[in-house]
């Protein structure tokens, strides 16, 4: 017989790629999502105005830890790194899962993913999920008409524009230093443009960081289509340069480990830590603060 759909559901907020409240990217999870339905799913993301709003549910079988679904405010969402590192956090909070040789087994829209769970050397817990396998599109030249107007101005790195896909698009541009890269105005309606005509989610802008900073590469990512804003920080984002990266042998650190800024410029200072393993996937974590512990009555 099945368990009866509980009338009030464990609900948390968390800051995600934070060490403190209110410096990441937040998300909202519901951790009793089994009885929902999209329509009430998306209804309750759209309500808690989130970036994106998950919904755990029980595993299929037993080799998976738990199902996870996604949502933005305005869509469902095959594969995004804050909610899926977020989830992670809230889910061993709960009690929902167990580790197993350290790791966590998300079932999803885009496959089963594992999530590594380490404490770096001040005790903190990082949680860090292998992203899906990045892939180039296509490298550009910054005179690409569909470029050339979301990257005037800009004052361009030594490598070339690119379009790369793990699990979302992104078109990746370096940025000659920090300075420029922190004192970048875009043109939304390019970027826009830009996103729409390339099916992608955006601009990540990116370089290295000044050498007496506590990271090594610091993001900013500018999300063009169905809205425009700058992401505080981004899992899928950030997986996706790390890819590029490897593949340029542009690494910062021969381990293949490395920290990035994200956020400063919107009201946040989040930190990302990234890892190349020796098979050439990519690992995208951090720590992850809860904030708020209730429950959704819906």
């Amino acid at each position: 017989m099945p368990a009866p759909i509980p009338a009030l559901r464990r609900y948390a907020v968390l800051d995600v790629f934070a060490d403190r409240p209110g410096a990441g990217n937040p998300l909202a999870a519901v951790l009793d999502g089994d009885g929902l339905n999209e329509v009430q799913m998306q209804a309750i993301a759209q309500w808690t105005r989130l970036p994106e709003t998950t919904f755990v549910q029980p595993a299929a079988d037993a080799q998976a830890s738990y199902r996870i679904r996604i949502f933005s405010p305005r869509r469902e969402v095959v594969f995004a790194g804050h909610p899926s590192v977020g989830t992670a956090a809230a889910v061993l909070d709960a009690g929902l899962a167990t580790l197993r040789d350290g790791l966590l087994l998300q079932d999803g829209a885009a496959g089963r993913l594992p999530l590594q769970v380490e404490t770096d050397p001040h005790g903190a817990r990082i949680i860090s999920v292998r992203t899906p396998k990045a892939r180039v599109v296509e490298v550009a030249t910054p005179i690409d008409p569909r470029l050339k107007h979301a990257l005037k101005g800009i004052a361009q790195g030594a490598l070339p524009p690119v379009l790369m896909d793990g699990g979302r698009r992104w078109w990746l541009a370096e940025v000659r230093d920090e300075a420029s890269l922190r004192a970048t105005r875009v043109d939304w309606i390019a970027i826009a443009g830009l996103a729409s005509a390339t099916d992608a989610m955006g601009l990540c802008l990116f370089t290295r960081a000044d050498a007496s900073a506590d990271y090594d590469i610091v993001v900013r990512a500018f999300v063009g289509a169905p809205a425009q804003f700058e992401d505080a920080a981004s899992g899928a984002a950030n997986a996706t340069l790390a890819g590029w990266l490897r593949e340029r042998s542009r690494l910062p650190h021969a381990d293949g480990r490395y920290r990035v800024s994200q956020g400063r410029e919107v009201g946040h200072d989040a930190r990302l830590q990234l890892r190349v393993d020796a098979d050439g996937e990519v690992w995208s974590g951090g720590r992850v603060v809860s904030v708020v512990r209730g429950e959704l009555h819906w």
